[in-house]
C-alpha cells in the first residue's frame, strides 16, 4: 500500500514511470478536506476513494493524522487529504497533542490546489466559523474554496437551505455550493465533476490504482484506535492513542502472513482496566474486530498481538509525540 512520494509536474517521469509527453489532456491536484471535529470529514473520504482508508466513530477528533486518499476517474487525478477537526479549545492534559493536530490542518491548507469546506446542511456554529476563518488568511485566502452541505438528508425542510446559503456566501466567496450526502452514490459523483475542473492540468502524482500513501503499518495502528473507540464509548478518555511494535510478513502456503505486535497507550491505571475490561474480553474483542478488518484490507492472514501500557501526560509531551508518530 506504500507509494511513492509527491514529485512536481516538471520531473522528467512521473511516480508510475510515464513520461509527462504521454500524459497529454491529464489532470491531478491535491484537495484538502477540512472541518470542525466530528462532521464527517473521514466519511467523506472514503466515499470518495471507494474504500474505507480514514477510520471513523462517533468520538471528536478520531482522525489525527494527515490521511491522503487517492480516486481516479478517467482523466481526472484527485488526491483527497482529510485532515483533523481544527481545535478550537485548549484542554488542560493535551494542549501539546491539539497543536500538533492544529499545525498539521495549516501544513495541509499551504500545499493544496482547492479546499472542501465541509459543515452539516443548515448550521453553522462558533467551530465552524473557527475553520473558516483559516481560509481566509495567508496563502490560503486565493485558492478556490467549496462548501460541501453535508447531512443534506437530515434537513427537515430543504426551504431552509436558500435563507441558510445566502448568509454562508455573505461569509466567504465560495467557489461552489454543494449540498450532498456522503452516503449517496450519486451525490459523491456529483462532487467529483464539480471539483475537476479546478484541478491542474498536469500528470497524475501516483498510478491509477493507488487509493492510499499511507502504509500497511499505518494503517493497522488506525484500525486497531478505532475499534479501540468504538468498543470503549465514552469509558475511555480521549487522549490514548496505539503504537505498532512490530509488523512482519511472510509468505504463507496459500496467502501471505502478517505477523504484528501493538501497544495501546493511556494515561491512566484506571484507562488500562477498561480498555482490558472483565477477564479480558474487551480487549479480546478489540483485537478480533481489527484483525478481521486488517485481513479484508490487506488480504493476507493476520496474526495481531495487543498490550495496554500506562503513559501518564503523554498527550502534553513533545517528546512522547515524536515518538507516537505525531507531526
Amino acid at each position: 500500500m506504500t507509494l511513492p512520494d509527491h514529485s512536481s509536474a516538471a520531473d522528467a517521469d512521473t511516480p508510475d514511470g510515464t513520461n509527462p509527453a504521454d500524459a497529454q489532456g491529464q489532470r491531478c491536484g491535491l484537495i484538502a478536506i477540512v472541518g470542525r471535529p466530528n462532521v464527517g470529514k473521514s466519511t467523506l473520504l472514503n466515499a470518495l476513494v471507494g474504500q474505507k482508508i480514514s477510520i471513523t466513530s462517533r468520538k471528536a477528533q478520531t482522525t489525527r493524522h494527515r490521511i491522503t486518499g487517492i480516486r481516479t476517474l478517467e482523466q481526472t487525478q484527485f488526491v483527497f487529504v482529510d485532515t483533523p477537526g481544527f481545535q478550537t479549545k485548549e484542554t488542560r492534559g493535551r494542549a501539546v497533542l491539539n497543536r500538533s493536530l492544529n499545525r498539521t490542518v495549516q501544513g495541509v491548507l499551504a500545499d493544496v490546489d482547492v479546499v472542501l469546506f465541509l459543515v452539516e446542511a443548515g448550521r453553522f456554529s462558533l467551530d465552524d466559523a473557527k475553520v473558516l476563518a483559516l481560509l481566509q488568511g495567508g496563502g490560503v485566502k486565493d485558492k478556490p474554496a467549496i462548501l460541501v452541505a453535508n447531512k443534506l438528508d437530515a434537513v427537515q425542510r430543504r426551504t431552509d437551505i436558500l435563507p441558510w446559503l445566502k448568509t454562508m456566501q455573505e461569509r466567504h466567496t465560495f467557489a461552489e455550493f454543494v449540498p450532498m450526502s456522503a452516503t449517496k452514490a450519486a451525490d459523491v459523483e456529483r462532487l467529483f465533476r464539480i471539483v475537476s475542473p479546478y484541478l491542474p492540468e498536469q500528470p497524475w502524482l501516483y498510478e491509477e490504482d493507488a487509493l492510499t500513501d499511507r502504509s500497511d503499518r499505518f494503517m493497522a495502528a488506525e484500525l486497531i484506535r478505532e475499534k479501540l473507540f468504538r468498543l470503549t464509548g465514552d469509558e475511555l478518555p480521549y487522549s490514548s492513542t496505539v503504537v505498532i511494535d512490530k509488523y512482519e510478513e511472510e509468505e504463507g502456503p496459500v496467502r501471505p502472513l502478517h505477523r504484528i505486535a501493538a501497544t495501546i497507550v493511556v494515561e491512566r491505571d484506571a484507562h488500562k482496566g477498561m480498555v482490558i475490561g472483565d477477564g479480558g474480553e474487551r480487549l479480546k474483542r478489540i483485537g478480533s474486530e481489527a484483525r478481521q478488518e486488517l485481513e479484508q484490507l490487506t488480504g493476507a492472514k493476520v496474526f495481531l498481538e495487543l498490550w495496554v501500557k500506562v503513559r501518564s501526560g503523554w498527550a502534553d509531551s513533545e517528546e512522547h509525540l515524536r515518538s507516537y508518530g505525531y507531526e
